[in-house]
């Protein structure tokens, strides 16, 4: 995605901007009774198993309504299809602020996606909390853009966890990298090339892909005829399937790296089910959340409330790990609302979000905190290694710090 066309939706955004918008008295999209959010996410298109990021924080919210809402005011959360088109966001958040009169932009999914939209909403003093992207510049920037926060551990971090792993366990690896061609992708390389430090030499060949492209077939293949001996998948979902499909298919034996935004255990169990695919077993990614097809967690409180909300208000597959992440951020969302005061601002919510210290996430790993504050605007910056065996993630080692500024 070019900086131009970054720079162009921008522009495009705030020329329509009504003139009264800017220093009207009153923040729009809050009342007595009522708190509008919005955002936009792929429930079409080739990333739309990511829906279940939205749905589950729709989930949540509306658990949060049934108990009187927060401070007696009931969140509704209007969340809109941008089929993971970067202008189709610029255009759909546009009308949120707009025509929907929206107190904030919530829960965006896509790298590409947020950065089209990061300047308009700062521009316009439009709170844009938790972005879904590990772009680092979400936290990093923040004297930039004050109203804008990510949520999840940085792709620099992430990238830099498997480089580090790599290193202690197979420091002579060969290592092929398939990528997104955008700054997601770019994001992860980058970590794991600093992470590599003197030994980032050992990546012997890389492929990017467009996020609109059919397969990547002929990237596998390519890959392949690298003799590399270990494999990182950064890509979403449906590339990630097909990559393994690929590698099976060509009798390619390479360790496999998946990042966290394609590694749920559903995406999983989909590629392995795929002709029996045994490429599968040993793949190696970072996990920050509960899974609720763990066995480990089925007593677990949080997933209990988990199944609870599911059952009673979702509109998905429990099985579908995403929902957890949405109901993650949704939970630190009503955190930073109940912290934003009885009568909240936008700029009281922003301060929240940016001083929050919420330790009883049910939805999270134990002992993790969401924690921001100053010039930190990291929420989640802990994540464990995790490999897949016999059908189900196993968890090894303690919690690692996985925070990078880029």
């Amino acid at each position: 995605m070019s900086r131009v066309f970054l720079i162009v939706c921008a522009l495009s955004l705030v020329a329509g901007l009504p003139a009264a918008f800017a220093g009207s008295a009153a923040d729009p999209g809050i009342t007595s009774r009522s708190i509008t959010i919005g955002g936009t996410t792929p429930l079409s298109g080739s990333a739309q198993a990511f829906a279940a990021v939205a749905k589950g924080a729709d989930a949540y919210f509306k658990y949060v309504n049934s108990r009187g809402g927060v401070n007696k005011r009931k969140i509704n959360y209007k969340y809109v299809d941008d089929g993971y088109n970067p202008a189709e966001t610029v255009r759909k958040t546009r009308e949120l602020v707009q025509d929907e009169k929206v107190f904030a932009i919530f829960n965006s999914l896509g790298t590409e996606h947020n950065l089209a939209i990061r300047p308009y909403l700062n521009e316009t003093d439009v709170p844009q909390l938790f972005a879904a992207t590990g772009a680092t510049t979400m936290g990093r920037d923040g004297r930039q853009y004050p109203w804008t926060i990510a949520y999840q551990p940085t792709y620099i971090a992430e990238g830099t966890m498997y480089a580090n792993y790599i290193k202690r366990t197979r420091p002579n690896a060969k290592i092929a990298i398939l990528f997104q061609d955008d700054d997601y992708g770019k994001d992860l390389m980058t970590g794991l090339r600093r992470g590599l430090g003197a030994k980032a030499n050992r990546i012997v060949a890389r492929e990017g892909h467009a996020a609109t492209d059919d397969n990547v077939e002929s990237q596998i293949a390519k890959l392949k005829g690298s003799g590399a001996t270990v494999l990182m998948l950064f890509t979403t979902p449906k590339f990630t399937i097909q990559s393994f499909q690929y590698v099976n298919k060509l009798g390619w034996k390479p360790q496999i790296y998946v990042n966290a935004v394609s590694s749920a255990s559903n995406i999983m169990i989909i590629s392995s089910s795929r002709n029996q695919n045994k490429r599968v077993e040993g793949a190696i990614s970072i996990v920050f959340l509960k899974d609720p097809n763990d066995p480990k967690w089925a007593r677990d409180s949080g997933i209990k409330l988990y199944r609870q909300i599911m059952k009673r208000f979702g509109s998905g597959n429990a099985k579908d790990v995403y929902n957890v992440y949405g109901m993650a951020v949704a939970h630190t969302f009503v955190t930073a609302l109940r912290k934003a005061g009885k009568n909240p601002t936008r700029r009281s919510l922003m301060s929240a979000v940016t001083s929050l210290n919420e330790r009883n996430n049910p939805f999270v790993l134990p002992n993790m905190v969401v924690r921001t504050g100053g010039s930190d605007r990291f929420p989640l910056d802990q994540a464990r290694l995790q490999r897949w065996q016999r059908g189900k993630w196993v968890s090894f080692g303690g919690l690692i710090r996985a925070r990078s500024t880029g």
